[in-house]
C-alpha cells in the first residue's frame, strides 16, 4: 500500500501516505477494524521522520477514515458508502487529469483520448456479470490530486 510514497514527488510525505490510505479503504482494500502499522513502524518502513506518519494519521482521524487508540493503535473505521464513493471519484478525476495530461504532451487531442478510452472501456466490459473488477493501478499515488502545496485538493 505505501509502495508509491516517493519523496521526490511534489505532494508531501504525509498527504502521500494519507491519501494511499484513503484510497485503500475506499477501494475496500483495508477493512473497517484493521490496525495501520505503528507510527514507529511506517518511519521506518519509509525512512520519514516520525512526525511525517504522526501527521498524515491526524489528517485521517480528522476526516473519519481512521481511530487512534491510545495503547493501542490506529485503526481503519466503518466509512460511509458515500465518502467511499466520493474518494472514487477523486481517484477518477485524478487518473482523468493525468491522462488528459499525458495525451496533451504527445500531441493526442482530447476528443481522440475521449475515443480511446470508450473503445478500451467497451473492449474490457466483462460478458459475465459475476466476472471480477479490473485490477487497480499499481501506483495509488498517481490517483491523488493535487495538494494546495501543488495547486488544489485537499
Amino acid at each position: 500500500m505505501f509502495d508509491s510514497i516517493d519523496p521526490r514527488k511534489p505532494t508531501p510525505l504525509y498527504a502521500q501516505i494519507a491519501a494511499s490510505v484513503r484510497v485503500a479503504v475506499a477501494t475496500g482494500a483495508l477493512a473497517p477494524g484493521t490496525a495501520l502499522p505503528s507510527v514507529r513502524a511506517l518511519a521506518n518502513q519509509l525512512r520519514v521522520n516520525p512526525a511525517t506518519v504522526v501527521q498524515a494519521y491526524r489528517e485521517l482521524s480528522l476526516e473519519g477514515f481512521v481511530e487512534k487508540r491510545h495503547g493501542a493503535g490506529t485503526f481503519v473505521l466503518d466509512v460511509a458508502p458515500e465518502v467511499r464513493r466520493q474518494e472514487r471519484e477523486i481517484v477518477a478525476r485524478s487518473i482523468a487529469r493525468r491522462a488528459l495530461g499525458e495525451a496533451a504532451r504527445a500531441g493526442v487531442s482530447a476528443e481522440a483520448l475521449r475515443a480511446a478510452l470508450e473503445t478500451e472501456l467497451s473492449a474490457s466490459q466483462p460478458d459475465d456479470e459475476s466476472a471480477a473488477a479490473p485490477p487497480t493501478p499499481a501506483d495509488p499515488e498517481s490517483w491523488m490530486p493535487p495538494t494546495p502545496a501543488t495547486g488544489g485538493g485537499r
